[in-house]
């Protein structure tokens, strides 16, 4: 548990240095909150040579949020899908987005993902994955956030 935080200090590191100011703010991610990813056998590190680089959590369908959508759509209502949540890693390790795509897609043709209007790279990440923009979700915190998916067809 340890070594996952301070990867998600360095991820809330990364944020703040791209003007992602608000995102992540004090005491989230908890160790409670990764602890219940892993309860709900969805949390997943990233190892390289040992050493954990990167965290994920994901999650099978329904995410509560996800149930009422703004100014847009789902690009499917109807099917079972997961969401991918708290991507992180160390700024020196690249390459993270794609092979936690990679993971997830080998589980799920259909993916959602949300973040934080601020958080460029993590936008620029989504859409260079095939991510369409599906429109505006709120956390229980009543936070906005810009909703995606992707769906492959077999």
């Amino acid at each position: 548990m340890a070594e996952i935080m301070m990867v998600m200090e360095a991820a809330k590191k990364i944020m703040r240095q791209s003007g992602n100011l608000h995102q992540w703010g004090e005491g989230y991610p908890s160790e409670e909150v990764i602890e219940a990813d892993m309860d709900k056998d969805g949390g997943f590190v990233i190892e390289d040579c040992n050493r954990i680089v990167g965290y994920f959590a994901f999650l099978p369908s329904p995410e509560p949020t996800y149930a009422k959508i703004f100014e847009g759509e789902w690009l499917d209502n109807e099917q079972p899908y997961h969401v991918v949540h708290r991507i992180a890693s160390y700024p020196d390790v690249h390459g993270i987005f794609g092979t936690v795509m990679d993971f997830c897609f080998s589980h799920d043709t259909n993916i959602r993902i949300d973040t934080h209007r601020d958080n460029t790279i993590m936008q620029h990440n989504i859409l260079k994955h095939g991510f369409n923009y599906c429109g505006i979700i709120y956390l229980l915190s009543g936070d906005e956030r810009l909703a995606y998916q992707k769906i492959i067809v077999i």
